[in-house]
């Protein structure tokens, strides 16, 4: 199912009298086609959960509209939309057993109780937890319960599943292991996604869509490589990449981009003062090379890369570069000299942090 977001904004009352309202989102505009994972990804705060709110029905918007397929379905009831949500907290019901959280939404919608079963056994298969259906969420691991989560959203056969930070409370490891589960369950029912996530690493690992958000504004849409080869400003620069994109003061004077009193490479645009990102992969160490930085430490990494600390003498904090781990590095050097790969490197206004192409 195609969804489609058009001018929508959500407001709150401020909360005294005399303040402003608090605008969580502001005039969204996006088209998710059918069967495909979109992230609604950015910081705490920038309006990613209203947005999926708005869409489950749960929170109305102020102002825009909301399609699914063809249908509007702006003002049309939660539970009437055909939408299967996860909390980041589960919601799973203490008392019933697994069944029986999968059953619960076929048991209000009166479905036959042998239907809701079958349904509830294939659920539970999809998301390869049938030998737990007699169990208490009690007794389940972290990952188990967001697997029952996910089974029970799926089990009414939605034609939309939404997401929020589904992932959140499960440790490092399950959060590796559950994501690429939610990838593969979104791929085999072809199911329409929007999963929020505040993680970049998570957001990029599983979504065919990235919708970059901050301060309920979005910045950036397109498919996760893309945005992080071209993004559109140094917000979304900066926040999409590990280690992050390391950030210079610098200029472009006579056609040559500066950082300090070093020209690293040629641009012909008019002078001005820019703010300049390297990408850590972006630095090839070459003892010649165009940019000096002072060492700080090196951290080998294992067999495929080094990541190297250093920083400008008028720079804080430090820069990470990641160079190819068969590279001898002199741990006792005080400097480093580098060249830099173009295509790695992003020249931003340094007024409007906007992209200088």
């Amino acid at each position: 199912m195609k969804i489609t977001i058009q001018d929508l904004t959500k407001k709150f009352p401020s909360r005294n009298k005399k303040g402003k309202e608090v605008v969580a989102v502001d005039n969204m505009n996006i088209e998710i086609p059918s069967g495909k994972l979109v992230g609604l990804l950015g910081p705490s705060g920038c309006g990613k959960s209203t947005s999926l709110f708005m869409l489950s029905g749960l929170e109305a918007p102020t102002s825009g509209k909301i399609f699914f397929d063809n249908q509007d379905v702006t003002t049309l009831a939660a539970e009437r939309r055909g939408v299967g949500l996860v909390f980041q907290n589960y919601a799973l019901y203490p008392h019933m057993t697994v069944e029986q959280n999968i059953m619960f939404p076929l048991t209000n919608m009166r479905l036959p109780k042998q239907e809701a079963k079958q349904r509830a056994l294939e659920a539970a298969q999809l998301v390869q937890i049938e030998d737990l259906l007699a169990r208490k969420p009690s007794e389940l691991s972290g990952g188990q319960q967001q697997r029952v989560a996910i089974a029970r959203a799926l089990v009414k056969m939605p034609n939309v599943l939404l997401l929020d930070e589904p992932l959140s409370n499960l440790d490092a490891r399950l959060r590796l292991q559950t994501r690429e589960e939610i990838k593969r369950i979104q791929r085999e029912t072809g199911i329409t996604t929007v999963f929020v996530t505040h993680d970049q690493e998570e957001a990029m690992s599983i979504c065919d869509i990235m919708v970059v958000m901050k301060l309920g504004v979005v910045q950036q849409i397109g498919d996760p490589q893309g945005i992080y080869d071209d993004p559109i400003n140094m917000f979304v620069a900066n926040f999409l990449g590990t280690p992050p994109i390391n950030i210079f003061k610098g200029e472009i004077k006579c056609g040559k981009v500066y950082i300090g009193n070093e020209a690293i490479m040629d641009k012909n645009v008019p002078d001005q003062k820019i703010y300049v990102g390297i990408r850590p992969e972006g630095f090839i160490y070459n003892p010649n090379g165009v940019l000096t930085l002072n060492l700080d430490h090196v951290e080998v990494m294992g067999r495929d890369k080094t990541i190297v600390s250093v920083h400008a003498a008028s720079e804080k904090p430090f820069i990470r570069s990641i160079i190819d781990s068969d590279v001898a590095i002199d741990k006792d050097a005080t400097t480093l000299s580098f060249n830099v790969k173009p295509n790695k490197v992003f020249l931003f206004n340094a007024e409007t942090e906007e992209r200088i192409r």
